[in-house]
């Protein structure tokens, strides 16, 4: 009889876990997850996900051999792994976790293994959010609200403010719930306005990340009501459409006003001034004329023209690599690209500050995610460190060349070093230095003089290079693999043969024009030199990119309001840009600004800032999340 309740026993702790792996890997609630749950019919798990499933199982129970790759049903799953390590024998299963009789704790450890995606092994309670699990702002963001909710308490709980641990954020759960009297629920209605005595809505666009209704819907109305009152005062504006092109000035139709003007256009990434280059205009006017507006397949099947070959090439010569791969756009590149590579039983390490297509490749791949503080050397050596020996995997290092939100620029030869020192692989994002940094233009590994030290480079193409589309560049195997197993390579259509036309163009022009960007140099010197001496803070740029730092998010889009209303259109960059509490404006300066531009746009700053009352305020700001 006891050798039948402790076969009972161990079959369930075999359960349990494999469960919590399917979990992690779906992202659903495990509650859904019954023995008789049809993989495909009702779970949706199709054989790719699967594989990862059964990899995973079979890593976390030490089985040798594979799995049978026809189960169908989590039972069937649960049976084939305890006849594999035998249950009557003594399954090599972990005991329940002995944080399982504690209610908060369990909510806390629930809501982090479906937020995060990581079994619930590989989640120490005592682990760093951000430097050992990858944990970051918007991510933590979700954890607690599902644990709040399960737990009944608001789900946004200020309490929480600070956890650094999974353990320290339910010790400050349990304690808000102590703080709270009488019962509550899991609903609870969305917030009302944070009103001030003027009438102003304290809210941010946070406040509807994690609203939760039965009607999916709900936080699109909420939302809608917060996004026209910001239109009524002019604050959001975002999206208006051109009605020219757009150079050192643009005609822009003004929504909220009902009338075209001219302005000042200091929101664009055309550094060079390529995208209106009679030279790139009509290559991609004849080739459109060749080979018709578009392909009508993905590059395996019928997609491929003879231009993505030759794009492929003249990108690889300029970025001075072997090979290279392009793909729809940069953040497809850089879906691509790292869920192409990195696996869960990968490690990725991250600056905190990257672009959101870094996160969401990170999230897609189901590797365990580090971040390092942001541009940090000795954070990252010590999150290297801890990763050393871990786990079975590679380790793959990926940060911005130019940061987005920031304008700084990565320390990339103490990253290159500390890569070769820990045995890890590099890639750069050069969204926002291709075309920019370098006596060629060609990137942050040129402005270091590491080229081919590198081992992947990634850019996109509607930026400098006027046009659309991203690529990453790297040795010839690499790339090679990436064609047969980036999904946002493989399942989607590719760029038309008319913008490969124009973008071989680019390249042609920045290669006999360097006085392009010669220019673009001495426009930024003048600008950020203007701006400096005027008081604003522009944390450390090092770019085309100009961050005017304001810190209060009223302030920041009081002061945006301002200045489109002198006739300067630049970016107003509040969450999920960058966090609460650090906005500001982003200026962004090309070739093709004059001295007369460039004085009038520090002009209607100065005269912006002093009407909001911004100079007197400013301040050095923390820092920030990711960019646009």
């Amino acid at each position: 009889m006891t050798d039948l309740m402790d076969s009972g026993q161990e079959t369930a702790d075999i359960r349990r876990q494999v469960v919590e792996i399917v979990a992690a890997r779906t992202l659903y609630d495990e509650s859904y997850l019954l023995p008789d749950s049809h993989f495909e019919g009702e779970l949706g798990i199709d054989s790719v996900i699967l594989e990862s499933i059964l990899a995973s199982v079979g890593e976390h129970f030490g089985i040798d051999g594979s799995l049978p790759r026809d189960l169908t049903t989590i039972g069937e799953l649960v049976s084939a792994v305890t006849d594999t390590v035998g249950a009557v024998t003594g399954a090599p299963a972990s005991p329940p976790p002995a944080d399982s009789d504690d209610p908060v704790l369990r909510a806390v450890l629930r809501a982090a293994v479906h937020q995060t995606q990581y079994p619930r092994q590989q989640l120490a309670l005592d682990a760093d959010f951000e430097s050992e699990l990858g944990i970051d702002s918007v991510l933590l963001t979700a954890v607690v609200t599902e644990a709040a909710q399960t737990l009944g308490l608001p789900e946004d709980v200020a309490a929480t403010a600070g956890a650094t641990t999974l353990r320290t954020l339910a010790d400050r759960l349990r304690a808000a719930s102590a703080d709270i009297d009488g019962p509550s629920t899991s609903e609870h209605p969305p917030a009302g306005p944070t009103a001030h005595d003027d009438g102003w809505d304290g809210r941010s666009m946070k406040d509807f990340v994690e609203e939760r209704s039965s009607d999916l819907f709900a936080k699109t109305r909420s939302f809608g009501s917060y996004l026209r009152g910001r239109q009524s005062e002019q604050l959001y504006w975002y999206g208006m459409p051109l009605h020219s092109r757009c150079s050192n000035r643009a005609v822009i139709f003004d929504e909220l006003a009902g009338r075209k003007r001219e302005f000042l256009m200091f929101a664009s990434n055309n550094y060079l001034g390529l995208a209106n280059h009679p030279e790139v205009v009509e290559a991609v006017c004849d080739a459109t004329r060749t080979f018709g507006a578009t392909h009508t397949g993905s590059r395996f099947i019928g997609g491929t023209n003879m231009l993505h070959k030759e794009l492929e090439r003249r990108l690889a010569a300029f970025k001075q690599r072997p090979a290279c791969i392009v793909y729809p756009g940069g953040y497809a590149a850089n879906l691509g690209a790292i869920s192409g590579l990195v696996k869960s039983y990968d490690t990725l390490v991250v600056d905190k500050l990257n672009h959101m297509s870094i996160t969401d490749g990170a999230r897609l791949s189901g590797a365990t995610r580090r971040i390092y503080r942001h541009n940090d050397m000795a954070d990252l050596e010590r999150t290297l460190r801890h990763g050393a020996g871990q786990g079975k995997g590679g380790t793959l290092i990926v940060a911005d060349g130019v940061f987005s939100m920031h304008g700084d620029v990565c320390d990339l030869p103490e990253i290159v070093r500390l890569a070769k020192e820990y045995d890890a692989r590099v890639m750069i994002d050069d969204a926002h230095a291709t075309g920019v940094l370098g006596t060629r233009g060609s990137g942050t590994a040129e402005h270091f003089g590491l080229k081919g030290e590198v081992d992947l480079e990634l850019g996109t193409m509607s930026k400098a290079l006027a046009g659309m589309g991203g690529f990453v560049v790297g040795e010839e195997e690499v790339v090679e693999y990436l064609r047969y197993y980036s999904h946002s390579y493989v399942f989607a259509a590719n760029i038309p043969a008319g913008v490969a036309a124009g973008l071989i163009a680019s390249i042609d022009v920045i290669e006999r024009e360097p006085e392009r960007l010669t220019q673009l140099w001495s426009n930024i010197r003048m600008l950020r030199d203007r701006l400096q001496a005027a008081g604003f803070d522009l944390e450390n740029t090092e770019s085309a990119i100009l961050p005017v730092v304001i810190g209060d998010e009223r302030r920041a889009m009081e002061m945006g309001r301002a200045v489109r209303a002198r006739g300067l259109f630049c970016q107003t960059v509040v969450y999920p840009g960058v966090p609460i509490g650090d906005a500001r404006l982003r200026v962004s300066v090309t070739c093709e600004h004059t001295p007369a531009d460039l004085e009038q746009a520090a002009e209607i700053f100065v005269d912006a800032a002093r009407e909001t009352g911004v100079l007197p305020a400013l301040t050095a700001s923390g820092g920030g999340e990711r960019g646009i």
